[in-house]
């Protein structure tokens, strides 16, 4: 029994390894999940519930030359206020949203601008809908910025946005849109047709289909 006895010093030794072990998985972990590189989200997979992401907005640079309530380009650190996902990694469904501040706020697509739109303070707290000047999506067909307002969207279709297994693919117009659900399926509708009914059905905590490449696509 005198020989499996340890001295003070050695047991110090043993429980300080443990810890530095113990914080070797944790750092692993916390790698695993905020690493740009490593991004689950990047993958089209949600992260835990229990991390939170909060989007700041982008400010408006004055040197820019453009105008306050023009569409701008996608920052790539620019995270989405409802999702978190990065909307430069997926642009050709991204969408923006520009306050009367100069302030901007980026979406990986217009299922996510809707859902933000329907519940603004919920995201951007103390801010208001009314302190909106512009709304912009990206032209499924084009891969421009379009009015938000203007655009037609199809919902229901084989499309697959960035992350869900459904989304809102925009078009520039009614004809457009119909050709694309004639092509995938779907309703078209205009932006005041997209409702709470549509939301929910598309808002995230569904069961996702696979993902595909051609099930992203829009073409």
């Amino acid at each position: 029994m005198h020989a499996l006895r340890q001295s003070p010093n050695r047991r110090r030794a043993l429980f300080a390894g443990l810890a530095g072990v113990g914080a070797l998985a944790a750092s692993a972990v916390a790698w695993k999940f905020y690493a740009p590189g490593a991004d689950p989200r990047a993958a089209g997979q949600a992260l835990p519930d229990d991390v939170c992401v909060v989007a700041p907005p982008t400010p408006f640079d004055p040197a820019s030359g453009q105008r306050l309530e023009a569409p701008r380009a996608i920052p790539t650190d620019a995270r989405c206020p409802v999702c978190g996902m990065y909307p430069a990694r997926s642009a050709e469904w991204a969408a923006q949203i520009i306050f009367a501040n100069g302030d901007a706020h980026f979406f990986d697509s217009p299922l996510s601008l809707f859902q933000y739109l329907a519940d603004v303070a919920k995201y951007s707290q103390g801010r208001t809908a009314q302190e909106l000047v512009a709304r912009y999506v990206t032209d499924a067909e084009t891969k421009t910025w379009i009015a938000a307002e203007t655009a037609m969207y199809v919902d229901g279709s084989s499309a697959r946005g960035p992350m869900r297994a459904g989304n809102l693919p925009a078009f520039a117009s009614t004809e457009a849109a119909r050709r694309f659900a004639e092509r995938r399926g779907g309703k078209v509708l205009a932006f005041g047709q997209v409702d709470a009914a549509v939301l929910e059905r598309l808002a995230p905590g569904r069961t996702e289909e696979p993902h595909t490449h051609e099930a992203h696509s829009t073409n």
